[in-house]
């Protein structure tokens, strides 16, 4: 399983879900919808603009647990 951990990282920053959907120029409701991790599929371009906003690496927004079978 992959876990978005951007509620972490905009709390981290003090930063709003609207005020980053500004930053990377793009609507509040995709930030809304990966901060909720209501998402199957993630846009390269959009991941890139979040870490340059946020000053984070990729392995900072995302995170990998093998799922258990």
């Amino acid at each position: 399983m992959i876990r978005i951990k951007l509620s972490e990282l905009l709390g981290k920053n003090k930063m709003t879900r609207k005020a980053l959907a500004e930053l990377v120029g793009t609507r509040a409701n995709t930030i809304g919808d990966l901060y909720k991790e209501n998402v199957k599929r993630v846009d390269l371009e959009l991941l890139n603009k979040i870490c340059n906003a946020l000053k984070c690496d990729l392995t900072d927004l995302l995170d990998y647990h093998p799922d258990k079978t």
